[in-house]
């Protein structure tokens, strides 16, 4: 039985590799997040996406703020471009990656 849903799994990810990396394109995150509702890769990625765009925003309004909010936002723009390259070149290779942190709070969103 385990044997029947790793390859559900692998298949899974073959078919939705692609458009699960979208995830960690800013505001297309909602495309995997909408479109792929039964794929269990897709959502994994997107809702992680999702967090990750949610804190783009916050940094940007913390961009707001001369010198302090503008070294800030530059340092968490920079790590969260970091990130989201990683995302998905790993998104790419069919890793589950748990970012630290972001993954806690995507497991919360439940769309």
């Amino acid at each position: 039985m385990s044997k029947e849903i790793f390859k559900k799994d692998k298949k899974d990810i073959e078919e939705n590799k692609v458009i699960a990396a979208l995830s960690y394109i800013f505001l297309l995150c909602l495309i995997p997040l909408l479109a792929k509702k039964q794929s269990e890769f897709a959502q994994f990625h997107a809702k992680q996406g999702l967090i990750i765009t949610i804190i783009w925003f916050i940094v940007w309004i913390i961009g707001i703020i001369p010198v302090l909010g503008w070294i800030l936002s530059f340092a968490a723009d920079i790590a969260l471009l970091v990130i989201s390259i990683i995302g998905i070149i790993k998104t790419l290779d069919g890793e589950y990656w748990e970012i630290p942190y972001v993954y806690t709070l995507s497991k919360k969103v439940n769309l």
